[in-house]
């Protein structure tokens, strides 16, 4: 059987998805050869792509602990990605037990493979979403039958905000959210930034993403990065790389892997 006719209804397996790209980049088998092929690209264009991709989703867990730990038991998952170990509503029910969790994406594949690991699973439900039209997530009946938005919850937007091209159209998505949220909430984001790389190989790794179902990739610096959180408090230590943010254990620089792209990460509360 050929992996096109492995792919559910609707999904083009020769077009590559930065989902599914992102779990060949953790290790993950939920992934067909034109994925596995722009992620190698990527790889040559900035060789610690792995070691970014499973720093990021690290820094999830711990941040979903943090927020949990403090009392939070309501998360919004804005483009959850394929499930994989260690997910939202697994940390966040091991440290803050009967949390309710939403998980919201746009990708065929991963709503498939969503829908059937917790088709069991009463704390959670799975919506069909675009991050562009934050309204239309915010209002979903699924998402506010499920969530209580008169009480503090966890928004999450890890590493999905810089497939967003615009710059304005990426702060007021967050812009939109921030300000659905009541005091005590908090938001998680982590974001591409060009790191080592110089603009040429910004504009090549672009190239790849273009031909992906996501379009294109835009880092951005810090300062941008940091506007996301206007008007928040940000958890210590604040914005930094995802290596960064409260290690449970030292990073050993020998093991970081070879330079290019980095992740820059905070949670911020809404006061």
């Amino acid at each position: 059987m050929t992996e096109q006719e492995r792919a559910p209804a609707g999904v083009d397996a020769t077009v590559p998805s930065v989902a599914r790209m992102y779990d060949y980049l953790l290790g993950g088998k939920d992934n067909f050869r034109a994925d596995r092929e722009a992620a190698a690209q990527i790889i040559q264009l900035s060789p610690n792509a792995k070691e970014v991709a499973q720093a990021n989703r690290a820094f999830l867990g711990r941040a979903v602990r943090a927020v949990a730990e403090g009392g939070i038991h309501q998360f919004l998952d804005i483009g959850t990605g394929l499930p994989t170990q260690d997910n939202v509503h697994q940390v966040a029910a091991r440290f803050s037990p009967g949390s309710r969790v939403v998980y919201v994406d746009n990708d065929p594949i991963v709503l498939v493979h969503a829908r059937a690991l917790l088709a069991e699973t009463d704390d959670v439900v799975v919506v069909e979403g675009d991050m562009r039209e934050p309204k239309a997530i915010l209002g979903h009946p699924d998402v506010t039958g499920h969530l209580d938005f008169r009480q503090p919850l966890t928004v999450i937007m890890v590493a999905v905000l810089h497939f967003i091209p615009d710059d304005d159209q990426a702060q007021s998505i967050v812009r939109t959210v921030r300000e659905s949220l009541p005091s005590g909430s908090h938001l998680i984001i982590s974001h591409v930034t060009a790191g080592e790389l110089g603009s040429d190989v910004v504009g090549e790794g672009n190239d790849v993403y273009r031909r992906t179902t996501a379009g294109n990739v835009t880092p951005r610096t810090r300062e941008q990065i940091a506007g996301f959180f206007e008007g928040l408090e940000l958890m210590e230590p604040g914005l930094v790389s995802t290596t960064d943010w409260r290690p449970e254990v030292a990073l050993d620089p020998s093991l970081a892997g070879p330079g290019g792209a980095d992740i820059l990460c905070a949670v911020g509360r809404v006061p």
